[in-house]
């Protein structure tokens, strides 16, 4: 089979690409290993998506629907569920299939395969493997998909978005969720999420503290847990028992970018430019492989951007520019993109997280000894990413964005 772009994932942000490469002209084929198409978002049966994309207030399948329904009617695009890809090259897609494996040729990539939890396992959580152990997004499934409840008496470690929201889940299911546990000084989720989903239950919260053993035969009967010193070893001295019958992780999300040659990866994340194009030609990346997004409006948003260059890539229309470098201070954990290209026209925007909290400061793009881009913030928080919108004219070497006043 041959195509211009191959998609690979469903969700907001593959379905979004998928609108936006057609858009260009090309041909499109998207791909998911789902039933149906819409990923994570088929499970989030809470509202608060679209305020920015759809200008309304959404639940996850509404947002989902939106998008496929748009897919679905585009002609340039072709979608083939329950198909797995375990291979890619630069002009080429091996898929496996209900019929085999398939070899789809193309002329750019959009991987948008989304991000998978961390296990027990990978945070090297001590106790035996006991039933009543599962990641929030697990619980999340079971819950909403299949009416099934995990457990009546709740502890959550982790305090990130879909723990903070499983927390709200489980209480309104009526089980007891008796604590959640945070190993950090401060919660990695949405401030709006910590408030409607915790405080408003009145749910105990507490930080810097982590879970030091489960307890149990064959199935969870309690968790012993600690406070934790500065470098997040737990104070045996304060450790302390509570019964519970599951333990639900909320502990972060590992992108799933293995598919990608090992030249795009630098460190923990991949090195893109400002049109989501990897160091590979050809292969374009979006959404939560990419990095982790507080709002799925925002992942939308990046496949668009990732459509419409690989659109372009595809039918030979892709300007090249030179590259420059975006670094950052230390107070900043990521930025993204990692290069721009130096045009003369329009705005980019550099998204960022910052390593701590911070109030009434500006975040700071330095072109040089230039300041070409400034933005107050009341607040900025772990949790949250922030952006800043750059105008490429004002680009003339390498930028370096910081966090001052």
């Amino acid at each position: 089979m041959k195509t211009d772009v191959v998609v690979i994932g469903g969700g907001p942000s593959g379905m979004s690409a998928a609108l936006k490469a057609s858009e260009q002209g090309a041909k499109v084929l998207l791909v998911d290993v789902e039933s149906r198409l819409g990923g994570i978002l088929n499970q989030c049966i809470h509202n608060g998506f679209g305020l920015k994309h759809f200008k309304e207030e959404l639940t996850g399948p509404e947002y989902a629907n939106r998008l496929a329904n748009e897919v679905y009617k585009d002609k340039n695009i072709e979608v083939k569920l329950n198909s797995y890809v375990n291979y890619i090259d630069k002009n080429k897609v091996f898929v496996l299939t209900e019929k085999g494996q398939e070899i789809i040729e193309c002329s750019s990539i959009i991987l948008s395969a989304g991000a998978r939890e961390r296990t027990s396992g990978e945070i090297y959580l001590k106790g035996k493997r006991l039933a009543g152990v599962y990641t929030a997004g697990t619980a999340q499934k079971m819950v909403n998909f299949y009416g099934k409840l995990p457990g009546k008496k709740i502890v959550i470690l982790g305090s990130g978005d879909i723990g903070l929201i499983m927390a709200r889940r489980m209480t309104l299911e009526g089980a007891e969720v008796k604590l959640v546990l945070e190993i950090m000084g401060h919660s990695s989720g949405l401030r709006r999420n910590i408030r409607q989903c915790i405080e408003d239950f009145n749910i105990p919260l507490l930080f810097n503290h982590t879970i030091t053993k489960v307890v149990g035969d064959e199935r969870v009967c309690g968790v012993y847990y600690a406070e934790v010193d500065e470098n997040k070893k737990p104070k045996l001295e304060t450790e302390k028992y509570i019964d519970c019958d599951c333990v639900l992780l909320s502990v972060g999300l590992i992108p799933e970018n293995t598919l990608l040659p090992k030249q795009t990866l630098r460190e923990k994340f991949v090195v893109v430019d400002d049109e989501r194009q990897t160091s590979v030609d050809g292969i374009f990346i979006c959404g939560n492989v990419l990095h982790i997004h507080d709002l799925a409006d925002n992942a939308t948003e990046e496949g668009e951007i990732a459509g419409k260059f690989a659109g372009l890539y595809a039918l030979n229309k892709l300007k090249k520019y030179v590259k420059v470098i975006i670094n950052f201070s230390n107070k900043i954990s990521y930025c993204m993109p990692k290069l721009v290209n130096k045009k003369t026209e329009g705005k980019f925007t550099i998204y960022m997280r910052a390593n701590n909290n911070f109030i009434k400061k500006f975040i700071t793009v330095k072109s040089g000894d230039n300041i070409i881009a400034k933005k107050f913030c009341v607040g900025i928080t772990t949790g949250e990413m922030q952006e800043i919108e750059v105008e490429y004219s004002k680009v003339n070497g390498d930028l370096y964005v910081d966090i001052e006043g």
